[in-house]
């Protein structure tokens, strides 16, 4: 059997350094998918989860179709004889933060990212994570998809906390204006659920999503 791979769609470095410490080097590729049009498009009261996996899907159905990706199964329709096509998959990830019944992505301002922790710090919010896996190299391509929670208790910290916070610019550019394992860290009391889903992609998922195809997440360990 050719060399598994495992296409991370996603320019996640959080999500890339959580798959290379857990023993797969994924390729990476990344999609253009308007976020903002896919969720316009999902019929009103969408549960946050389901709407959170629909954005995975999304994304990994728009890397699947990339030519280069594409070509990587080879041939499923191999002639008798042939080697059989190495296994691919492609995983979409997106997390976003259910807080008192909205939910909230990227801040990507100082402004709502100040106002966002005043509004969390001292309380709770849950971390949703939609994953969406395709398997390319079987005819049809194999598909399993979920979603993983996770509470999060915010510390009650001071405006001038926040304030030097928002400044590093780290909450700007991620789901729910903090990390886990970056600055943020420091603001978190604590968690109930899995860590990695918090930071951006959650193994024991992702472990249950290659099983569903017919793989196991052994396959694409590097040693």
């Amino acid at each position: 059997m050719h060399t598994p791979v495992f296409v991370l769609g996603s320019r996640s470095p959080a999500r890339l350094r959580i798959l290379q410490a857990a023993g797969v080097q994924p390729l990476v590729r990344v999609s253009d998918v308007d976020e903002d049009a896919v969720l316009a498009a999902l019929p009103a009261g969408t549960d946050p989860a389901d709407a959170v996996t629909a954005l995975a899907r999304a994304k990994a159905e728009a890397i699947a179709a990339l030519p280069d990706v594409a070509a990587l199964a080879g041939h499923v329709a191999a002639p008798a004889g042939a080697d059989a096509p190495r296994p691919v998959v492609v995983i979409g990830c997106d997390s976003m933060l259910s807080l008192d019944g909205a939910l909230l992505g990227k801040p990507h301002t100082a402004e709502r990212a100040l106002a966002q922790w005043q509004s969390m710090r001292g309380g709770q919010a849950t971390l949703l994570t939609g994953h969406h896996l395709i398997r390319l190299d079987t005819a049809p391509p194999r598909t399993a998809a979920g979603a993983s929670g996770t509470t999060i208790r915010f510390a009650d910290v001071p405006d001038t906390v926040i304030e030097r916070y928002v400044a590093t610019g780290e909450p700007l550019q991620v789901a729910g204006a903090f990390t886990l394992d970056g600055l943020g860290g420091w603001l978190i009391d604590g968690i109930d659920g899995d860590p990695s889903s918090v930071i951006g992609i959650g193994l024991p998922l992702v472990r249950s999503l290659v099983e569903r195809v017919g793989l196991q997440i052994a396959d694409f360990w590097t040693g």
